[in-house]
Formats: structure tokens, sequence, C-alpha cells
């Protein structure tokens, strides 16, 4: 293992087709910073969140995504487009290796309901192993609420979550909390890409793995280069950030089976909150 350079580009872009530009961004950071190894970009940054922009596997957009990758010689993990799959819409999350060849598809576990309406949820994990750097996983924005996904990609091999992301809402400074506990919770790095104005807020950011921050984007345009150094991942699980804490030996060694995990268990109130729907308007409520 050693070290993976890696730029995210927080990108201004609109909610129509953006590919063009994206390949220049991309020629552009590659020629910047010529020992970077993978670009990772903002969720649905090809053509913004509209599913009626869905595109089947290997169409227009992954096509000159793998393109791109190819071109510039890096990994590229493209964000996510929306797919089709039968009847089915998924936001999915290509991995692209420096050949152009799409290696994994993540299907994002979590659509951000009620708002991300007519998407359906993936039901599979997305670990990549890449050769003498480390191990990846892939989730998409909302998936980092629920640290399940982050922990189960931590079991599984991942030394390194890829989240892109794309938020306009006042809720941002939360997830970068959530991005810094996922972090230091597991023992990883976590770089989640936003998009920056019109269409996100930016504020991306790289975390190391014991939740401190390498990297917090602004509100605009910015591209970061950075590296991710898998031994010292390997020396923080083995004697705790800074020396302390070693979350992921005393997860192993608990004998505890959480409630939470099993569906027996689960709470009346639970139940009662009902279906997932947006907000009434005030006076609806009223009437």
């Amino acid at each position: 293992m050693g070290v993976f350079g890696v730029a995210g580009l927080q990108l201004d872009l609109d909610g129509e087709d953006n590919l063009a530009r994206i390949a220049q961004e991309v020629a552009g950071a590659r020629r910047r910073f010529p020992w970077i190894d993978m670009i990772v970009l903002p969720e649905l940054c090809a053509y913004g969140p509209k599913t009626a922009h869905a595109e089947t596997p290997g169409g227009r957009g992954e096509s000159t995504f793998q393109q791109i990758a190819r071109d510039n010689g890096i990994w590229l993990l493209p964000g996510s487009l929306f797919l089709t799959y039968g009847n089915q819409i998924y936001n999915v999350a290509p991995v692209i290796d420096a050949s152009g060849t799409i290696v994994s598809r993540y299907r994002k576990m979590f659509p951000f309901r009620p708002y991300e309406d007519g998407v359906a949820s993936g039901d599979a994990f997305c670990i990549q192993p890449i050769e003498d750097a480390g191990t990846f996983g892939v989730s998409v924005c909302y998936d980092l609420w629920f640290p399940e996904t982050t922990r189960s990609l931590v079991w599984m091999g991942a030394e390194v979550l890829i989240c892109p992301t794309l938020t306009s809402t006042i809720d941002r400074d939360v997830e970068l909390a959530m991005a810094r506990a996922a972090a230091a919770g597991n023992q990883c790095y976590v770089v989640n890409v936003n998009a920056g104005g019109p269409m996100g807020m930016g504020k991306s950011i790289v975390c190391g793995p014991g939740g401190e921050i390498i990297h917090q984007a602004g509100g605009g345009y910015e591209v970061f280069a950075f590296e991710l150094d898998f031994d010292y991942v390997s020396r923080v699980r083995r004697q705790g950030w800074q020396g302390l804490g070693q979350p992921l030996k005393s997860f192993r060694d608990n004998a505890v089976r959480f409630p939470a995990y099993r569906e027996e268990l689960t709470p009346s109130w639970l139940q009662e909150l009902g279906p997932v729907a947006k907000r009434a308007s005030r006076k609806s409520i009223q009437k």
C-alpha cells in the first residue's frame, strides 16, 4: 500500500448538459496536478437532478465519462447519473478505471425521498480495490445520513469512502459533521464532493481517519488535490488516531447484537411515523 493522489472538482454547473465543460475541467486538473490518480465529481453533474435525463447503461453520459478517463489516464468517479433498468430509474455512480472501463456501478441505496421522487433504491454495496493503493467504497449523497452504509463498506474492507453529493439546502453543515463522524468512527478517509452554485452550495470536505479535516471547500468553484495515505489508515486502525481510541477493534470485540437491526424488535412508535412524504403547507395543515 502507498500514497494515492485524488482531485475533487467542485464545479459551478447548471441543470442541463454539462459533459463538454466536465471534459475541459478534468483535463485541466490533470495538467495542473499530473501526480493525481483519480478525479471525483459531484452527484448528477452530467445533466442535473431531473429524471427526464435518464439514460440506459452505456449511453451518452457514461460513454463520454469513459472517454474522459481514457484520454486523461486516470480513475474517474463522475458523480452519478440517472440510469434506467427495465421500468426502474436508479441514481447510479459508475467507477471507471484509467483505461476507460466501467469496473463497477453503484446504485444509491437511499434516494433523497420524498424529493428524489420516482427513483428506486439500490440494494448492493460497492467496494473497489485498486492495485498498489487500497480499497475504496462508494456511497452517494443521502446514503451518508445512514451510518450503516459506511459501517458496512468498512466491514467489507473499504479504507476510503467516496461520496459524491448534490445539495443546496440548509442542512449542509450537518452533513459536514456526519462526514467527520463517519471518518472518525470507521477510521477511514471520507471524500464528499458537492457541486458549487447554482446547483449546489459547495462546502465539499475531505476527512482523514481520525475525523480531522484535510480540506473544506468554500461555496463556489474549486479544484482541490490531496493525497490518500493507506499506510496512515493502517497505523490509525492499529494504534488509534494520535494514540487514542481504537473503535474498529472495540466494535469487533463487543458481544452486543443491536436491537435496531432485528426486525422482530421494530418499535410501534417507528411504524406510527407514517410514510415518507413532502411536508404540507401551513394553510393545508390548518384546514
